[in-house]
């Protein structure tokens, strides 16, 4: 049965069958020297001459061997590895595969290798250290966050990835149906409405880890497709969100990244209209030290504009439609007066000068819903055909709710000390949606398109 890597300084003396990837090769005549990787760790590896196929390894050769595991003398013990005081005396090897010519090395951390060659080539990128490293620090998190909110009793709850298009703020990826030809869905910009629609059914405490799809244009640190925490509470107001969401990002902080400090605990509060004045952006940078990486300034942002004019002179709302305004302007809300005044329950939680998640309490019943969209220039017998469903599912005995959803991606490539959050996602794609590994996006064949009835009409050469 194969051991672990990690796990072979438990079994000095034993005999032991090892997996990986050669690391690294160094041939002394009768005697070859490997490092041997696998996900847990390194170890040299001894190759005398009766192990004749040694001479055949290079370098990311997939291998098995078997042998005992050794003290090394204490003058060649390497304190760089934990497995640095043991080797492997191989008795045989076995060569898994082959690997051909490298188009990059995989035995650094990768900072100075073109990124767009690094994309084409992901799954050997994700082979080095760093970027192995983010994966099973991304896990922990995601893994702490479960466990967290299960423990309060939270149920994860995997809603649709094919939906209703509705203007939330960024475009729509739409998908054709076959079936229904000329109807589409919408893969979800976040899962907004059926969390509400859950807080509808009785659920009260939801969560998700949820993937989220926007088509928006060109943006360096943003992808085409994401990753959310995302959770709504029934029968709460904003302040037992946040409560709930500091303790959260506390106990992550604690336990999983010790090292880093917490400038403020309780994080500090700002309005919106303070952080502007101030900072002249509305995710602010706290820290006392910006040149500490491991101190991290969280602040709530707090008290938003609900509305804010369109460049044709209309009004969109600031952050999201199903908000509620503070409870003393919701009759300015009702009465579709003094828009520009009106203050929504928004909150927005910001980590070192980047927001981080947001969320707010949210219109629990029809009609405050429905003057948001009046107020935003929508018809209605627009808003019916777009949002009838939540109307109905309002006007059927909704409790009051609020949530939150935070960039889980964003959130892991800060504490990661990453540059960006491409760094912590498998296979991200680049700033402007390609992903260079698969080729995508691409045509297809005629047939498809034919059974989509799609025709593609192509552009006019001047």
């Amino acid at each position: 049965m194969r051991t672990v890597i990690g796990d072979i300084i438990e079994k000095e003396g034993q005999q032991i069958e090892l997996c990986g990837w050669v690391h690294a090769r160094r041939d002394h005549g009768k005697l070859v020297f490997i490092d041997l990787r696998d996900r847990s760790g390194l170890v040299q590896v001894v190759f005398g001459p009766e192990v004749v196929n040694a001479s055949e390894l290079r370098l990311e050769y997939v291998i098995k061997v078997e042998g005992e595991i050794k003290k090394r003398p204490l003058n060649m013990v390497n304190d760089k590895m934990p497995t640095g005081a043991y080797e492997i005396s191989a008795q045989s090897l076995t060569i898994l595969n082959r690997t051909d010519e490298m188009p990059l090395p995989v035995d650094t951390d990768g900072r100075d290798i073109n990124e767009e060659t690094r994309l084409r080539y992901r799954y050997l990128d994700i082979r080095r250290e760093r970027m192995k490293d983010n994966l099973i620090a991304r896990h922990k998190v995601i893994k702490f966050i479960r466990d967290f909110l299960s423990d309060r009793d939270f149920i994860e709850v995997e809603t649709p990835n094919l939906s209703k298009s509705t203007p939330e703020g960024a475009r729509d990826y739409l998908v054709p149906s076959r079936i229904q030809k000329g109807n589409f869905y919408a893969l979800p910009q976040s899962p907004q409405q059926y969390k509400q629609l859950l807080m509808v059914g009785g659920i009260e405490k939801y969560f998700q880890v949820a993937r989220c799809f926007r088509d928006e244009d060109t943006r360096g640190d943003r992808q085409p497709e994401f990753t959310q925490l995302d959770l709504e509470m029934s029968f709460v107001e904003r302040e037992d969100v946040i409560a709930l969401n500091e303790e959260l990002l506390i106990k992550i902080i604690t336990t999983l990244y010790p090292e880093k400090k917490i400038q403020e605990m309780p994080f500090p509060r700002i309005t919106y209209k303070d952080a502007m004045e101030k900072y002249g952006t509305d995710r602010p940078d706290m820290r006392t030290d910006k040149d500490d990486s491991n101190l991290l300034a969280f602040c709530w942002v707090i008290d938003f504009p609900f509305f804010e004019k369109t460049e044709e002179g209309g009004w969109t709302f600031t952050h999201n439609p199903f908000s509620a305004p503070k409870p003393e302007f919701m009759a300015d809300l009702m009465e579709q007066k003094n828009t520009q005044d009106i203050i929504t329950t928004q909150y927005d939680i910001a980590m070192n000068g980047l927001e981080i998640g947001g969320g707010s309490i949210r219109n629990h019943e029809p009609e405050p819903l429905k003057t948001v969209f009046r107020i935003m220039g929508y018809k209605d017998d627009d808003i019916v055909a777009k949002f009838g469903h939540m109307l109905k599912a309002l006007g059927s005995g909704a409790p009051p709710h609020g949530g939150i959803a935070w960039g889980l991606d964003r959130f892991v490539s800060l504490l990661q000390n990453e540059p960006n959050i491409r760094e912590v996602i498998a296979f991200p794609k680049t700033g402007d949606g390609r992903d260079l590994m698969m080729d995508v996006p691409s045509e297809v064949d005629k047939k498809q398109l034919d059974e989509l009835g799609i025709e593609i009409k192509k552009s006019e050469k001047k």
